[in-house]
C-alpha cells in the first residue's frame, strides 16, 4: 500500500498523538547535573561562559543539591576548585580538599536521595592544568598518576561518593581504581568510566569553571576526534577493567560513537552534554536565533536516541521540570 491509502501524517495530528506514538523519551532520572564547587566562597560566583551556571560555596552547594533531588533527577556530579594548587595536586587526594568536604557535604544534604557522584582526575588540582603528574621531561606520566587515582578515588569513597567517575584518560585507571576501592573496604562504591573522551575545542568554558591552569593540550592523553574504533577499544577495555558504567564525552558531536558504543556493550552508557554545547544553544537562544527551550529538550532526544541512558546536563534540573510539564 502507498499514498493515498498511507499517511504517517496521521500520527502527527495533535499534541496527544505524536505523545502516544514518540519512540523516544528522556526521563528526569537519567540525568545528572554536574556542580562545581569553589574553596572559600561566600555565595555563588557566575561562570561568564555558561549563563546561569555558578560556582558554588559550600553553602549554595547543600541548597541546590536539595533542589535537584526534589526535581527528581537521578544524580549529581562534583568537581570542587580550590583556592590553592601545586605540581602534584595534592588537594584531590586531601581528605580535607573541597572536593572531599563537598562530597561530605551533599551526602549530609541529600544522603542516598540521589546518586552522588565525583570527578576523579587531578586537572582542576594541577598547578599545570593537565590531567596527570608531569615526569621530567613535562609529559604525563601515566604509571605515576595511576597511583594518585587510586588515592583519589578513595579519598572520595571514604568522604561519602556512591560513584566516582574516572575522567583522566590514563591507561588502566579504571582497573587500579577498583582494585584500590577493593583493597580498601569500598567494593560497593561504582565507577563510571569516562571511556570515550575526546579532545575536543568544546571545553572551554567548563575551564573557566574549574578555572584551568592548562599549559599546552591533552591530546597525548584524550581522544583523537577522527577515531570511532579507537573508542571502542577504549571501552571493551575500561569494561574489562570492571567498568560499572562507561560514558562518551562530548555527546551531540559524537552521536555516531555514543551509537557505536551502545551496540558494543552491555553496561549503562552515559553521555556528558559538555559547557560548549551548553553555551552555544545558551549564546544562540540569548541572541533570539532559536527556541531555548525546544533546543534544550530536542538536543537532549537526540542524545538518548543515540543510546545514552544517562546524560549528564548543566539543564538537568530545569529540563527535568519541563519534562514533568510536558508529560
Amino acid at each position: 500500500m502507498s499514498y493515498p491509502d498511507v499517511r504517517p501524517r496521521r500520527l502527527r495530528r495533535s499534541p496527544a498523538v505524536r505523545r502516544l506514538v514518540e519512540e523516544t523519551r528522556v526521563a528526569p532520572a537519567e540525568l545528572v547535573l554536574p556542580m562545581f564547587v569553589k574553596e572559600g566562597l561566600a555565595e555563588p560566583r557566575p561562570i561568564a561562559s555558561m549563563p546561569g551556571v555558578v560556582q558554588h560555596s559550600r553553602e549554595s552547594l547543600r541548597k541546590a543539591a536539595a533542589e535537584a533531588v526534589h526535581a527528581g533527577i537521578g544524580g549529581i556530579m562534583l568537581f570542587g576548585v580550590p583556592t590553592a594548587k601545586d605540581e602534584t595536586g595534592s588537594g584531590g587526594t586531601d581528605p580535607d580538599g573541597i572536593l572531599n568536604v563537598a562530597i561530605r557535604d551533599v551526602i549530609a544534604e541529600v544522603g542516598d536521595a540521589t546518586v552522588v557522584m565525583s570527578d576523579l582526575c587531578l586537572d582542576e588540582f594541577t598547578s599545570h592544568g593537565h590531567c596527570g603528574l608531569l615526569a621530567p621531561d613535562g609529559t604525563v606520566d601515566n604509571d605515576a598518576t595511576l597511583a594518585a587515582y587510586a588515592q583519589m578515588g578513595i579519598a572520595q569513597a571514604e568522604a561519602g561518593a556512591h560513584m566516582v567517575g574516572t575522567s583522566g584518560m590514563m591507561d588502566g585507571q579504571v582497573g587500579v581504581v577498583r582494585r584500590a576501592l577493593d583493597a580498601a573496604g569500598h567494593p560497593d562504591t561504582a565507577i563510571l568510566a569516562y571511556a570515550v573522551k575526546y579532545a575536543s575545542s568544546f571545553y572551554g568554558p567548563f575551564r573557566e569553571a574549574v578555572e584551568s591552569s592548562l599549559e599546552g593540550d591533552r591530546r597525548t592523553y584524550q581522544q583523537d576526534p577522527a577515531n570511532l574504533r579507537e573508542s571502542l577499544r577504549e571501552v571493551r577495555l575500561d569494561v574489562a577493567e570492571g567498568a560499572d558504567l562507561v560514558m562518551v564525552k562530548p555527546a551531540l558531536p559524537y552521536l555516531d560513537v555514543l551509537a557505536a558504543v551502545r551496540a558494543e556493550v552491555d553496561v549503562p552508557v552515559a553521555a556528558y552534554q559538555i559547557s560548549g554545547e551548553y553555551s552555544m544553544v545558551e549564546a544562540a537562544a540569548a541572541n533570539g536565533w532559536i527556541d531555548r527551550d525546544r533546543a534544550v529538550l530536542e538536543t537532549l532526544t537526540s542524545i538518548r536516541r543515540a543510546g545514552a541512558q544517562i546524560i549528564l546536563t548543566y539543564w538537568a534540573v530545569e529540563a527535568a521540570r519541563m519534562l514533568r510539564d510536558r508529560y
